[in-house]
């Protein structure tokens, strides 16, 4: 229940118009109407079934030869694995097929029921720090950011979520996502730095604002230094989130001696637990180079599908192993998430 009664707050909050909500005091009987408008909110999350946000129905693109990406349903049941496949050095091993690929789930053998090896687009929401804290680094984290959409599949769609004390999912000429740099760094910009940090309502924000996306492949990509003091939402029910997501998350923390409340061992377990990676780097300028190497490590990926064999009823958490097999690659590192978790869907 504790997710549930977080919600409303949330879903307020990333209202397009301002987070602190300053625009009713043009509006004196709207002031009076907000508890009600909370209330209606609060009744609307409990009767949609937060299962259908976690587990949509997905439509995968597949290649038929000729360069075209061909449509092909799937149902809401598919578990879909991005993988990174690298060489000892971290270098990207291309050209492998389905043959080469090894699923397991709960130690089980699955069968592959899509494989795509190409440079597919993605839905992307990048999640901005704008407490106190980083009133200095805004200006790094927004060459960042636009180097990243520069040198991202070009057909991605991004959206950013804006936190401090309060979230803000920024509307982009009334667009929910955009591919054009100028109207992300617009985005970013909208707020100022100040005030504490809802980290983990960001997240959930994100996650949530991912499942109105196009594309199969979906990703949340932070910028924080981890802290969170000002969360409606607990950091389990975050990883339970998105354990259950299908959202790969990379954080880029940006740590330095001065914070008391910074946590960057939460970015790295939050990145782990979706088979992405946290980047820190350690200078502000290094910021963009971590930004690149995210855009890369996402266009350098073969996208797996498969439908669980033998899944035991009720809820519970999914253990996921991969391995690749090609002799002539040598030493081969393939990276995925490690898990989900699963709920039992309301009946219908």
């Amino acid at each position: 229940m504790n997710n549930i009664l977080c919600a409303p707050r949330m879903i307020f909050r990333i209202h397009p118009w301002r987070a602190d909500n300053s625009h009713m005091n043009s509006f004196p009987h709207a002031r009076a109407l907000y508890p009600a408008i909370r209330v209606l909110f609060f009744l609307l999350v409990l009767a949609f079934p937060l299962g259908n946000l976690l587990h949509p129905s997905f439509t995968l693109a597949q290649s038929d030869g000729t360069g075209l990406q061909q449509p092909i349903s799937v149902t809401s049941e598919l578990v879909a694995l991005p993988v990174n496949v690298a060489d000892s050095n971290g270098n990207f091993i291309p050209g492998l097929s389905r043959k080469n690929f090894r699923v397991y789930e709960d130690n089980l053998p699955q069968r592959i029921a899509s494989f795509e090896q190409e440079d597919t687009p993605a839905s992307i929401s990048v999640v901005v720090d704008h407490s106190g804290s980083m009133e200095t680094k805004l200006s790094n984290v927004i060459t960042a950011i636009s180097a990243f959409a520069r040198l991202s599949n070009p057909k991605d769609e991004i959206s950013v979520v804006n936190f401090a004390d309060t979230v803000s999912v920024e509307p982009m000429g009334g667009k929910l996502f955009t591919s054009d740099p100028a109207e992300i760094e617009k985005a970013i910009e909208a707020v100022s730095a100040e005030g504490r940090t809802a980290l983990y309502d960001a997240v959930a924000a994100g996650i949530l604002h991912l499942q109105r996306g196009h594309w199969q492949k979906r990703v949340l990509i932070i910028i924080s230094d981890g802290g969170d003091n000002a969360s409606c939402y607990k950091y389990p029910q975050i990883v339970a989130l998105a354990r259950q997501s299908q959202v790969t998350i990379y954080a880029v923390g940006l740590v330095d001696e001065s914070g008391d409340e910074q946590n960057p061992k939460a970015l790295e377990r939050l990145s782990k637990e979706t088979g992405g990676i946290a980047f820190f780097p350690n200078s502000p300028d290094a910021v963009v180079g971590s930004a690149v190497r995210i855009a890369g490590n996402l266009r350098q990926r073969y996208m797996l599908g498969y439908v669980p064999e033998n899944r035991p009823a009720g809820e519970s958490y999914r253990k996921i192993r991969v391995s690749v097999v090609a002799a002539d690659k040598g030493t081969i590192r393939a990276r995925t998430r490690p898990g989900y978790s699963v709920t039992p869907q309301p009946l219908r």
